[in-house]
Parts: C-alpha cells; structure tokens; sequence
C-alpha cells in the first residue's frame, strides 16, 4: 500500500528541532521527500537558546533514517531573497514542491515557496503554526501584562488574517491553507530557564495557562498529526480554519 505522501514533497521552516523537526520525521515517515529551513544561530533579543547547525545535522539524519530525501539549509526567514534560493535548490533536487508548514517567517515563506507549488498545478496545502494567542489573549492580569505580550498577541491575531487572505486567494488553484493553534507544547522555547524563572515571578500567568485537559504540555508529535491531516486526503476540503491543538485551553 502507497505512502499518503509518496512523491510529495514538504517545505518545513523551524526544522532543526521541536515541532519543525517532528513533522520532517513524519512527513517522510508518510513518503514525503523534505526540503528543512532553520537559522542555526542566537538571536540577540532571544533570551534562550536557539537551534544550533547540529541540531539541523540531526533533523537530516533521522529524515535519511525513514529513507526519504531531505535538502537542509540555514536561513534566516527574514531574508526573502535567501528563502527563495533554499526553495529553489531543494525543488531542483527533489523535484517540485506540494506542502509548506511555517512555523515561523510566514509570509515570506508562503511567498518564496508560491512559484514552485502552484507550478505542478496538481493542488497542495499550506499550514502556519500559529499559538492560542492568536485566538485570545494568553495574558491573564494587568501585573504580567508587557509591550512585548501586545505585540505577540495583535501578531498572532494577524496571523489568522493572513492565513485567510491565502485560503481566499488560493483556492482556485486548489491550494488549501490553515493555521494549527497549540497551548504550550514540550519544546526548547518553552522549556528553559527563562521561562521557569517568569512563571516563577508571575505564578498566575502559569495558572492560567493551565488547560482543562489537565497535561503540564503538549508533544510535537500531537501538533504533527494535525499537520498531516490537514496536507492529507483526509483534509482535502478543509481551508480556511483555524485549528486549536491545545487541550482546551482556547475554551477555558
């Protein structure tokens, strides 16, 4: 029986580790042949640590262990001009381009990776991963609220915006785009000192976040499985969404 994603081929930003990673193994697991994106190196502003080239080396050797092709690349998703070249070398390697999962960078990626998956004209899918935050506010209290959390907040509320100006205007060329809204989800940009030493700080900010469905986290693996239906035959009229993977907490 045929792989669901056998001759497909996925553009995953973010890949080096946590969710970018899970869905390159998955994808590949499906058949899928991937071309992985991920900046390999500290950002000032970001408190804490970022995927290394390693980490990168790693995503490629568990892709290779399912037998599937992968091209990774470092760049940085703020660089359009680079993002084009990565899209361009891995589809000259791999051969076309069908599914692109964003998980940061979003409309450069979209817009890098637009000429190579409308160019087959057999349809695809796009999937942002997005956050709870971009269904409502994830900051419970006027003490923990900051610039910062503004910011984050009115940014993954235009997420969604965009999310549905690409549903709208790909539909007709069968290309189908959502976005994927987890809680927190066991990775390194959660779990870190910086973050134990905040809700250390701000005890309520981690009350709230406390989902109905009593888990401390949620697994890449979950929000992979999302992925997969939403590129999958089984997701084949679904676009438009926005899909919360959260155990509840965007009902709480």
């Amino acid at each position: 029986m045929p792989l669901q994603f056998e001759g497909k081929v996925a553009l995953i930003t973010g890949a080096a580790r946590g969710q970018g990673r899970s869905h390159a193994i998955r994808f590949a697991e499906e058949g899928a042949d991937i071309i992985a994106v991920d900046l390999c190196s500290q950002i000032d502003s970001v408190a804490y640590p970022m995927a290394t080239p390693e980490d990168l080396d790693e995503t490629v050797n568990l892709v290779e262990k399912t037998g599937r092709r992968i091209v990774a690349e470092q760049a940085d998703v703020r660089d359009f001009q680079r993002l084009k070249s990565v899209v361009d070398n891995g589809v000259a390697e791999l051969g076309r381009l069908d599914f692109v999962l964003a998980n940061d960078g979003v409309y450069f990626t979209i817009e890098a990776a637009l000429p190579a998956l409308l160019e087959h004209g057999d349809g695809g899918a796009i999937v942002i991963t997005n956050s709870d935050a971009g269904l409502k506010s994830v900051v419970p209290t006027f003490r923990t609220r900051s610039h910062g959390a503004a910011g984050y907040t009115a940014a993954k509320h235009g997420v969604v915006g965009l999310m549905r100006y690409y549903a709208r205007t790909l539909a007709e060329k069968n290309v189908r785009v959502n976005t994927v809204h987890p809680c927190g989800v066991a990775t390194p940009m959660l779990q870190n000192e910086q973050m134990e030493q905040f809700i250390a700080e701000f005890a309520e900010w981690g009350d709230y976040l406390q989902t109905p469905i009593p888990v401390p986290t949620i697994e890449p693996a979950d929000i992979t499985e999302a992925m997969i239906y939403l590129c999958g035959q089984s997701g084949r009229y679904v676009t438009g969404v926005t899909l919360p993977v959260d155990a509840g907490f965007s009902v709480k």
